[in-house]
């Protein structure tokens, strides 16, 4: 891993944008601005906004960043599938999805194509497409997708990788979304089960599967289940993130949601309050997340009113 990479996964955003603008200023200087190098530095510098929610920022690299892949790698390059779906997900993430779905598809398509419907990155397409329709409600379309990913994963890469962790929560997710809790369960439990095996038990993506299947605990009323696995969740995401990391905030939305549901308004109230005010200085108060964190404390505040507390 590198430092950039490492602190990108750190949340450390501030300390990784000069690192990210000195590698591509490097790279232009030394291999100009048709170089594969500096697609891909184009491609962590627009990462880095991605992140951040600074979408503004980092569709115009995107899109340069792809440019460069098809004009010197050429159209059907695995990396030109990558800048691809690189810029689909920031529209998804945009709610663009007209924009993201035909980016999508021709991802797919280069990488069935040139790697074969059985590569990883194959199964990384079909999982990231599956998300849009997942996004978009349309759960016949994103299902079979999702059982795809998971099949070559799980052939691939084997039963116990991190990917086949993450496929295994995207499908429990549908399923959870779908009310199919029976179903959604054992998935998120083997999902869990992978990451604390193969990556730990304080691993950022371990506190992500605590949280989700804390959610479904939440959704089935099952609190004494949910809390615990919610209270897990946040004390890993900042001992290893820190307090003001967009996954703290996070797993603190969850806490808070559990609380907010029992009517415990005075213990939800100053977590939805500590979440948002870490995605107005993380991802700024347009952020998508941190408007949907607001929503959230706006509509329990009505509901504490209603209810006298």
């Amino acid at each position: 891993m590198t430092l950039f990479e490492r602190l990108m996964h750190e949340g450390l955003y501030a300390e990784a944008e000069p690192l990210a603008l000195q590698a591509l200023e490097v790279s232009l200087k030394k291999n100009g601005p048709d170089n594969a190098s500096t697609a891909t530095s184009l491609n962590n510098l627009a990462g880095l906004y991605y992140t951040q929610g600074k979408y503004d920022l980092a569709e115009p690299l995107y899109k340069w960043a792809l440019a460069i892949c098809e004009k010197v790698l050429g159209p059907d390059h695995p990396d030109a599938a990558t800048s691809l779906n690189n810029l689909a997900e920031l529209y998804r993430t945009q709610g663009q999805y007209d924009l993201a779905e035909p980016l999508y598809k021709r991802a797919l398509a280069i990488r069935e194509k040139v790697l074969g419907p059985d590569h990883a990155s194959t199964a990384t397409s079909l999982n990231n497409l599956a998300v849009l329709y997942d996004t978009q409600g349309k759960y016949e379309l994103a299902e079979p997708l999702y059982k795809r990913a998971l099949a070559i994963y799980e052939k691939v890469l084997g039963p116990d990788h991190a990917s086949t962790a993450t496929s295994l929560n995207n499908l429990a997710e549908l399923y959870r979304t779908q009310g199919q809790y029976d179903l959604a369960e054992p998935l998120y439990k083997r999902a869990l089960a992978i990451r604390e095996k193969v990556l730990g038990p304080d691993h950022p993506d371990t506190a992500t599967s605590l949280g989700n299947l804390a959610l479904l605990y939440d959704t089935q009323g099952k609190d004494d289940l949910a809390e615990p696995l919610c209270k897990r969740a946040l004390a890993i995401h900042e001992k290893v993130l820190g307090p003001d990391h967009p996954d703290t905030a996070t797993s603190l939305n969850n806490l808070a949601l559990l609380y907010d549901h029992q009517g415990k308004y005075e213990l939800a109230e100053p977590l939805y309050k500590r979440a948002i005010a870490i995605l107005d200085s993380a991802l700024g108060v347009s952020h998508p997340n941190t408007i949907l964190l607001r929503n959230n404390l706006a509509r329990m505040k009505a509901d504490r009113e209603a209810a006298g507390k």
